[in-house]
């Protein structure tokens, strides 16, 4: 029996926390019909399969969810090799594709995603737009005493001012936090990247305060190679838990972080601290439009 002739599925390659092309974080957006992302059609598989096939940091699935009084969307986030339960580039991207596409001609989207609903809006500046993710903070916990070891040896010598781990439940199980001394220190790292593969954490975060001058508060970058990511070029989740511990370091709730990554990017960052949330603004680009053919 002949192969059903599948519907082409739109797609667009968005540059994410960056107003210029081949900046930021890329990101591969494909908008599914209702019904698509169900497991006799697009299934799991499929997905890991095409976000392996795109080969970036992330691919990101967006399902209408066509009842909804609001617009509001099913999110799913793929790595080359994992799903994962939270991404800021690639929410901030499928926004944008939204928004620009005049698919959603309101101001606000809400996403139904593995880390409960998500919200962005749409911030309007003269001819240009900024979106702003509200996101959960993560809680930032001390590592165990023989995790700190592993760290000095993956950074290469480098001046380390401490070492935490994120957590989005409380249980250390996140990602390592690295302070350096400065942010010149943060971009000149040359990672080890066999070293993060063996260290405990998901992921390694290495952060340091700003030079002064630079109009930014922090420098950060991310490696995680454990999900097919060697340097992720500006992450949006990673601030989830840079948000908090950069607030209570420098004493403000507004915050400008700088990936320091060779992409570079951008993030405007403020902690709601009663309710434990961060918004995230950043730009974004569109760089390619295609069609999924399979």
């Amino acid at each position: 029996m002949a192969t059903p002739t599948r519907k082409p599925i739109q797609y667009a390659v968005i540059d994410a926390f960056t107003g210029s092309p081949f900046k930021g974080n890329p990101a591969a957006v494909c908008l599914l019909e209702e019904g698509d992302d169900d497991h006799h059609n697009r299934d799991e598989q499929w997905m890991q399969s095409l976000a392996m096939e795109f080969n970036i940091s992330e691919t990101c699935f967006l399902t209408p969810i066509v009842a909804a009084a609001a617009p509001r969307f099913r999110l799913r986030w793929f790595t080359p090799v994992a799903e994962v339960e939270l991404c800021g580039h690639a929410t901030l991207a499928a926004s944008h594709f939204l928004f620009s596409s005049g698919l959603v001609e309101a101001d606000a989207v809400e996403f139904v995603t593995l880390s409960g609903v998500l919200t962005a809006k749409r911030v309007r500046k003269s001819d240009r737009f900024l979106i702003e993710l509200d996101f959960p903070a993560s809680v930032v916990v001390e590592c165990e005493k023989v995790e700190v070891p592993e760290i000095p040896i993956t950074l290469g010598g480098a001046s380390v001012i401490g070492v935490m781990k994120s957590s989005s439940n409380g249980s250390g199980d996140g990602d390592f936090i690295v302070e350096l001394d400065s942010g010149e220190a943060v971009a000149g790292i040359q990672p080890q990247l066999d070293e993060i593969r063996k260290c405990a954490g998901r992921g390694v975060i290495i952060t340091g305060p700003a030079p002064s001058g630079s109009g930014f508060d922090f420098y950060t970058r991310f490696f995680c190679p454990k999900l097919g990511i060697d340097e992720d070029p500006v992450c949006g989740s990673a601030h989830c838990a840079l948000a908090p511990y950069w607030s209570k370091k420098l004493g403000r709730k507004n915050l400008i972080a700088f990936m320091a990554s060779p992409r570079s990017g951008i993030l405007d960052l403020q902690l709601e601290e009663d309710t434990q949330r961060v918004l995230i603004r950043g730009e974004a680009t569109t760089v390619m439009v295609g069609s999924i053919l399979v």
